[in-house]
């Protein structure tokens, strides 16, 4: 199961909430709930209980009395960007083994217990958490937290169980990405930007000869440093009084011992970004492949997050570094640039013919430095060099002119139209929650998100435009159909990055 971010997590509120409640198709009822959350006062979004263990576990409750039903996330704050040299896919592997049995639940008995109980479960690896989380009828809590406090204590990790998981994780590689051409160039594409082996660079699930490589050593070492209660947090939500819920975690999770040894949250000791010559050319890769009908471009610049300053290639005013005061604009510069119909991309690619989609990412809240990215899909018969000309004059006119408080009124507004919707989801305050405090961020980066952005002005956007395009490390990327033209051999460069515009 993929990660669910912040952004994520609103929308899906908002799409599903606002649906069901009004009858109209997904999207229709943006404008209300828009609304809404614009006006929200500077007030928490869940108002969560928080508290810490004797061992070190973090716990966050949300309180919902709306139907008999909780919600239990545990997080680790450990991802894929912990996976050791070499052996890329461990922290996806141990999650498949953690349902292989602790001291007190059988093999494969966690899910069928769950399940004999009318809930589901499920878990996730993302580059920065793993987690583990059930959803069941309030009264069974205690059974779901006795288990998964288990097997937090002491996985069993069978050994004869390893290499037949193993098998599985290989056939989830080849399914989602080995046969999926585009899934293969985004992997590429990574890895040309980071580097194979840079953290941000390995794959999720792991290269296919380091998952072959992954030893039940390595996977009960990685349990031992990164599984300790001081490393993880426990966010729930549902229809529990506070002092049961305090009763509840203490007698299963206070039981855990605490690990000195092991991780903490906050303390990761993740590589910097490795930087190209500030003279040589950005990494371009172009790939032509049978399987695909349609062509795609993407192009990407490294970026800070609110956990992390970003090194640049180059000198830059005011010293060699990008700061985290950039990451709120950048969200809202997403928007401006690529959030739909209305955004600068919309109107120069997609309304002129050029293009069938375009838009632009960013995630403020991962762990260490993060990724801006903008991409298309072309019409046939538009040539490579035609959009890239084309989307470097879009971005080219932001650092030039700067963007308009029109334009950022707007992408606050789609950024939080989830905001109130969310608090009708159970889901959406543990995932939320425990996703940023295992990151390292504080409770007040979900709480107060909306209000943070809705202090974002248009001259901090148009700064972090400049400061992202002007000076951190790009890479390019086309994935073609066979026999398709090919690309320049470079992308174009951005004409006011090149004439230094003021940061």
């Amino acid at each position: 199961m993929p990660r669910l971010t912040r952004r994520e997590t609103l929308r899906t509120a908002t799409l599903g909430a606002a649906a069901a409640a009004t009858g109209l198709p997904n999207g229709a009822a943006e404008p209300r709930a828009a609304s809404a959350a614009e006006a929200m006062p500077d007030q928490p979004l869940f108002g969560a209980q928080l508290w810490q263990l004797p061992n070190g576990l973090r716990v966050a409750f949300v309180e919902s009395r709306r139907a008999p039903v909780v919600a239990q996330y545990l997080f680790y704050g450990a991802g894929a960007g912990e996976d050791p040299p070499g052996r890329s896919g461990t922290a996806h592997f141990l999650e498949h083994m953690m349902f292989k049995g602790s001291r007190r639940v059988a093999t494969g008995a966690f899910s069928l217990a769950v399940a004999r109980e009318g809930g589901n479960d499920n878990a996730f690896t993302s580059r920065d958490v793993t987690a583990y989380h059930q959803h069941v009828e309030a009264s069974r809590l205690q059974l779901v937290a006795s288990m998964e406090a288990d097997r937090m204590a002491a996985p069993l990790i069978p050994p004869e169980t390893v290499e037949p998981e193993r098998l599985v994780v290989l056939e989830e590689r080849r399914l989602r990405t080995d046969s999926n051409p585009r899934a293969r160039f985004r992997e590429a594409f990574d890895a040309a930007l980071w580097g194979p082996q840079h953290w941000h660079g390995r794959p999720v699930i792991g290269w296919e000869d380091e998952i072959r490589a992954i030893t039940r050593d390595d996977l009960l070492a990685f349990h031992a440093r990164w599984y300790a209660p001081a490393n993880a947090v426990l966010a729930i939500a549902g229809d529990v009084r506070e002092g049961e819920l305090r009763r509840i975690v203490e007698a299963e999770y206070g039981a855990v011992p605490a690990r000195p040894e092991g991780a903490s949250l906050g303390r990761r000791d993740r590589a910097a970004p490795v930087l190209r010559p500030a003279d040589a050319p950005p990494a371009r890769l172009v790939r032509h492949d049978p399987g695909v009908r349609e062509a795609a471009h993407i192009r990407s610049w490294m970026a800070p997050s609110l956990t992390a300053t970003l090194p640049t290639p180059g000198p830059m005013p005011g010293g060699g570094t990008l700061g985290s005061e950039h990451a709120y604009p950048l969200e809202v510069l997403a928007k401006v640039l690529g959030g739909g119909q209305g955004s600068r991309l919309h109107r120069a690619l997609v309304e002129t013919g050029l293009v069938v989609a375009a838009g632009a990412s960013y995630d403020s809240d991962v762990v260490g430095a993060g990724e801006f990215g903008l991409y298309a899909t072309p019409q046939r018969d538009t040539p490579p060099a035609r959009l890239e000309q084309e989307m470097a004059a879009t971005v080219d006119r932001v650092l030039q002119d700067g963007v308009t408080e029109a334009e950022v009124a707007r992408g606050i507004r789609q950024l939080t139209a989830g905001a109130l919707l969310a608090l009708d989801s159970l889901g959406a305050a543990p995932r939320m929650i425990g996703d940023a405090l295992a990151s390292g961020l504080p409770i007040e980066a979900v709480e107060h998100w909306p209000a943070r952005l809705r202090a974002v002005t248009a001259g901090q956007v148009t700064a972090a435009a400049r400061a992202v395009f002007g000076h951190a490390q790009d890479a390019s990327g086309w994935l073609l159909p066979e026999g398709a033209a090919a690309p320049p051999e470079r992308a174009p460069g951005l004409a006011a990055a090149r004439a230094g515009q003021p940061i």
